[in-house]
């Protein structure tokens, strides 16, 4: 009888052990079934964790929106009415008239236009300028990096504040001035002077991507500089190129906002946030509502968009918790 109940027991640990088995390798099946996360995927998880960003991007797309939907607004920006003149926020004028009684809202949203596009142009401008100079540096090296990164703390030397307010004169009386109250001169003046940190930062990825081994594999097969510079290092370094190019656009916005409010940025009638706020330097103690609209758009802007560079930071930084 005690034989057969230990016989039992052997047998019943044995059966309780093999489950156990078998539910292990259906698990290990499992995992090794599962779809590896490829890097866009894994990106957008590290961006969408970081919550402020999002938030940005949000804003920052109802900004955009707003701005290219403004031609569906009832008021013309330029529409003067002087019996309207200073009139506060109401159902009619959202955000109130100014001195000449033109809807501050109209203007905000024409104006939102042309400091978005100063933004995107200048930095998409001072990226390209930046990356082919740090990428010429940072890959050749020797006598062609010495000359490229001299050039470029030359032109870190300028005190920048300065030098944009006299190419800004400069260039005012040029036929780039006479397009959107000088759009092109602005976006060409920021760009000249804001690509120096771009072209740091590539020369400095390219000189530690440069010695991989699927660089090195690529010379070995023949291929070209070219080839090896466009489709085997440039794709890699795009992160951080990504990531200065959100800092570049808010440092864009700001300038042109700094260098109209100075009047030396875009010419009235033309809108913009900047030119708005120094057309209400006179009025702002008495009608503050002509100064707190306009100073608010770019305050909401260039927060959104250092957000956004913040969360595509954390997003493409390898050591960034998974």
């Amino acid at each position: 009888m005690a034989t057969s109940t230990q016989e039992y027991g052997t047998t019943k640990a044995t059966t309780e052990a093999a489950i156990e088995l078998a539910q292990l390798d259906v698990d290990a099946g499992d995992v090794s079934l599962a779809k590896p996360e490829n890097m866009r995927q894994l990106l957008l998880r590290r961006f969408i964790r970081h919550r402020l960003a999002v938030l940005g991007l949000i804003m920052l797309v109802l900004i955009t929106i707003s701005a290219i939907a403004a031609p569906l607004y009832k008021h013309d920006p330029e529409a003067i009415s002087l019996r309207s003149k200073l009139e506060p926020p109401s159902w009619e004028h959202p955000m109130g008239t100014d001195d000449l009684g033109r809807d501050l809202l109209a203007r905000v949203l024409y104006g939102g236009r042309i400091s978005l596009a100063v933004g995107v142009f200048a930095t998409g401008l001072a990226l390209l300028v930046g990356t082919a100079v740090g990428a010429l540096s940072g890959y050749y090296g020797g006598m062609v990096d010495n000359a490229l990164m001299r050039l470029t703390d030359l032109f870190l030397s300028f005190p920048s504040l300065f030098v944009l307010i006299l190419l800004g004169a400069m260039i005012r009386d040029t036929p780039l001035a006479e397009y959107r109250g000088g759009l092109a001169t602005i976006v060409l003046v920021i760009a000249v002077l804001s690509w120096m940190v771009t072209a740091r930062l590539v020369r400095a990825t390219f000189l530690s991507l440069r010695e991989m081994e699927y660089v090195e594999a690529s010379r070995a097969l023949g291929m070209s500089n070219w080839h090896i510079v466009v489709r085997h290092i440039l794709p890699n370094a795009m992160g951080p190129i990504v990531v200065q190019g959100a800092l570049l656009t808010a440092f864009a916005i700001l300038t042109e906002s700094g260098l109209s409010y100075l009047g030396f940025g875009i010419q009235p009638p033309t809108p913009t946030w900047g030119n708005m706020l120094n057309d209400a330097q006179t009025y702002m103690t008495r009608y503050p509502w002509v100064a707190i609209f306009p100073g608010l758009m770019i305050f909401l802007t260039v927060i959104s968009v250092n957000f956004v560079g913040d969360g595509l930071r954390d997003a493409f930084d390898p050591r960034s918790i998974r």
